[in-house]
């Protein structure tokens, strides 16, 4: 049984892109993109520095188009094939960490591609706008005493805004506050900031909420046509409505990749496949799920790679409408 896992902020790097180039069909497809969303795709993730795609607004439909174009070069589906018609026995479970579950929902076929780089591009200038109006941020705490850990974030008023397992929450909230953890961290615990623009997941991203629920109005989501788990607790999500308002309000709840984990662990999942840019969930899965395989497409040198695990691992289990039927 084979999971495809979408990667959240902070995944992505300067040139990441530059490899994909040369896969037929992949910059036609994130310039397509770029176009949904108002901004140049394939510039940010080929030329654009570190700061520029750091930026939430960039950074946020960077990670779902990049996911989405990876996902279809493994599959073998153009631009204009609908996922739908070659996700399911391709894989059986699709999860996205944060803003990857917008990713996660069109894989399953709750959105289409162009609805949820649509939504993302909300999301993204939305969260920037909040994130604009006090200094917030996030930093991950690593190691520790798990109570102890959450009871020092309480301490500072800063929020367990992803807990992910492993061993790994992420702190969100003041920079003051963040600093005050960083000079004082609990325990046997490492604290190292992140690359994020703002307390994502907490209170402080309530306007962004309002202003993508507005933009979700607008949009029909169908069932998924594979098992699709939600960040709030890991559940699997069998209704396209209910999906989408998750998405929506995600934006200013934790994320709990931890529960997500312990679902595909109960699911049976064999395999784990991380789309670009892979990495971070994979080395989760390693510390958390022993015995299931795992790959982190990081370049097109890993697609054959890819392809072999969808052929050893997809396909084991019923679609929601079987297993509800």
């Amino acid at each position: 049984m084979l999971v495809v896992a979408c990667p959240g902020q902070g995944a992505q790097s300067p040139g990441m892109l530059v490899p994909w180039t040369e896969v037929d069909g992949f910059a036609d497809a994130l310039r397509r993109a770029g176009d949904v969303v108002g901004t140049d795709l394939l510039a940010h993730g080929t030329t654009s520095d570190a700061d520029t795609i750091r930026d939430t607004a960039v950074a946020q439909p960077l990670l779902v188009a990049t996911a989405l174009a990876s996902l279809r070069a493994v599959l073998g589906a153009d631009a204009g094939t609908d996922l739908t018609d070659v996700v399911p026995g391709a894989l059986d479970v699709v999860a996205g960490h944060s803003v990857g579950e917008l990713a996660a929902a069109a894989a399953a076929g709750v959105l289409t591609d162009d609805e949820a780089l649509r939504l993302v591009a909300v999301r993204g200038a939305a969260m920037a706008r909040a994130a604009a109006a006090t200094p917030t941020g996030m930093s991950a705490v690593l190691g520790g005493d798990p109570e102890e850990v959450l009871a020092r974030l309480a301490a500072l008023d800063l929020v367990a805004a992803n807990v992910n397992g492993g061993g790994q929450v992420v702190a969100a909230g003041t920079l003051d506050a963040l600093a005050a953890l960083t000079a004082d961290p609990p325990t046997r615990a490492r604290v190292v900031t992140l690359q994020v623009a703002g307390a994502f997941h907490t209170r402080h991203m309530q306007p962004a909420v309002d202003e993508l629920a507005a933009a979700a109005a607008a949009v029909t989501p169908r069932r998924p046509v594979v098992a699709l788990l939600g960040n709030a607790d890991g559940s699997v999500v069998e209704d396209g409505a209910d999906a989408l308002a998750r998405i929506v309000a995600q934006v200013a709840r934790p994320v709990r990749w931890d529960l997500c984990q312990a679902t595909l662990r109960d699911l049976g999942v064999t395999a784990l496949l991380e789309v670009a840019p892979g990495g971070v969930l994979t080395g989760l899965a390693r510390r958390t799920l022993p015995g299931v395989e795992t790959l982190a497409l990081k370049s097109p040198a890993d697609l054959d790679a890819a392809r072999d695990l969808v052929r050893r691992h997809a396909g084991t289990a019923p679609t929601p409408q079987e297993s509800t039927s």
